[in-house]
């Protein structure tokens, strides 16, 4: 999967299940997304989004994201 600014977080979590777990090693602020809250963000946030919500550069996350996925 080709991880883009416009990558709907429902999207990576559908594809990559287990990275609910692991997200919060990107950024800790990812926690919430395990809250009622963050279930609900799910369906609308993409990684512009998580970048503004985290004040992480969306490159970074992605950067991030993608070395998780290779490494599972």
């Amino acid at each position: 999967m080709n991880i883009t600014k416009e990558t709907k977080l429902k999207e990576l979590l559908t594809e990559y299940p287990w990275l609910k777990d692991e997200i919060v090693k990107v950024n800790d602020k990812f926690r919430m997304l395990n809250t009622p809250m963050g279930k609900i963000m799910l369906g609308k946030a993409d990684i512009a989004e998580m970048s503004k919500k985290s004040g992480m550069d969306a490159d970074t996350i992605i950067s991030k994201l993608t070395e998780l996925i290779r490494n599972h």
